[in-house]
């Protein structure tokens, strides 16, 4: 059980500094003052490593259960609920930070906003989407 425990307790640490990075990069993006163009781009990148380490270790921490109990976690209910929507935050997080990339450079300051209003409105569901999962699983 010791070797579960660690590799949960390292697989979480890599989610919260995913969590960390997409909802921090997203609101400093927008607050205090607008960043400029390459910090925006740079705080861009960060996000989009967010969301995916968000995705990975999600994953992650399902594997671990497999591997060591045979099953994923047995959830249900408002579990399953909060999970589904911290996926699709994730997926839509990660989507739209790499369309900002490729893309952005063309938009208007509206257009910019609205990305990074959208990408802040992501992190924190899937923040809160988190504590239901946590509670209810």
């Amino acid at each position: 059980m010791a070797l579960q425990d660690f590799l949960y307790a390292c697989t979480q640490m890599a989610h919260n500094f995913g969590a960390v990075a997409v909802t921090a990069g997203a609101i400093f993006a927008l607050w205090p003052a607008r960043q400029s163009p390459a910090v925006l781009r740079q705080l861009a990148w960060l996000v989009l490593i967010g969301w995916a380490l968000q995705a990975i270790s999600g994953a992650t921490l399902g594997a671990i259960s497999y591997a060591f109990q045979g099953r994923l976690p047995d959830i249900h209910g408002i579990a399953s609920a909060a999970l589904f929507l911290k996926m699709a935050c994730a997926a839509s997080g990660f989507f739209l930070a790499a369309i900002y990339l490729r893309f952005a450079a063309g938009w208007s300051t509206q257009g910019v906003n609205a990305a990074w209003s959208c990408l802040a409105a992501l992190a924190v569901i899937a923040l809160s989407a988190a504590a239901f999962l946590r509670w209810f699983s």
